[in-house]
């Protein structure tokens, strides 16, 4: 499997530009799919510098209802007339920063006929599924990091149903895709217990003060249990990612926008 970096906040060349999103362009044995789309048309450009022709994508899929991650959809469905798009039926409710900012997504493009609103899990193709929770109780309380939601009259500490997990299987191995992952990094290994795991940790707004070391310590301690390899990016945190590699060593890598991985 090859994954392409088309949008994250860093970039190893100087020539890819970058913003705060995250798009990866994904290649298996036998599906072309593009995982998030940033939060503009960027990923398109880059893709152009990859030498990657996003026409030629299968299918598209939309991790959660940010801008962030899903704020290029429109563009992407303009330069491809084909490609089915899957979001959580969830994906364009009113979601809310700390400061009551709106930062979803672009709701005309919900009755769109190639969207496919998902609740539950599905399997959109051979080896891929796509679900929508995490299958077992959190071991960690999902932290809102002030995001909220609009229901109604009512705005609401954000539950992250919106949220969908990729597992793709391929020759016996599980790769499982999380864009942000929201409700917790070790809930989601927890769930799924993938061989690989790609996504950001959300830990870009923890403070490397004493507490905030020792909190990265013990997630690195819980995610060493599993038999798992992290790929991580975006909402992660570069700071934080360089103290978790201080202790995940070669079970943890990052993926910044240019880069092309081989797993």
């Amino acid at each position: 499997m090859k994954i392409s970096v088309l949008t994250e906040n860093t970039a190893q060349l100087p020539d890819f530009r970058t913003e705060h999103g995250l798009s990866l362009f994904i290649e298996t044995g036998m599906h072309r799919i593009l995982f998030d789309t940033g939060q503009s048309d960027l990923f398109l450009e880059n893709a152009d510098k990859l030498e990657i022709d996003l026409r030629t994508a299968d299918m598209a899929v939309i991790s959660h209802g940010h801008y962030d991650h899903g704020g290029g959809l429109k563009a992407f469905m303009q330069i491809n007339d084909h490609a089915p798009v899957y979001l959580s039926r969830y994906a364009f409710e009113e979601h809310l920063n700390r400061s009551g900012k709106y930062i979803g997504l672009d709701p005309a493009l919900s009755g769109s006929p190639r969207i496919t609103m998902l609740s539950g899990s599905l399997r959109i193709a051979d080896g891929v599924e796509l679900f929508s929770g995490i299958g077992c109780s959190p071991v960690r309380p999902v932290e809102t990091d002030g995001l909220s939601v609009r229901h109604g009259d009512s705005v609401l500490p954000e539950d992250f149903r919106h949220e969908l997990y990729m597992l793709i299987t391929e020759n016996s191995r599980r790769i499982l895709f999380s864009g942000c992952s929201h409700r917790g990094i070790l809930n989601i290994a927890n769930g799924f217990s993938p061989d690989v795991l790609v996504g950001g940790f959300h830990f870009m707004n923890l403070d490397l003060d004493e507490n905030g070391k020792d909190a990265l310590n013990r997630t690195a301690e819980e995610l060493l249990r599993f038999q798992t390899v992290f790929y991580t990016c975006h909402c992660t945190g570069r700071p934080q990612y360089d103290f978790l590699k201080e202790q995940m060593g070669s079970r943890l890598h990052y993926l910044s926008c240019g880069q092309t991985a081989v797993i």
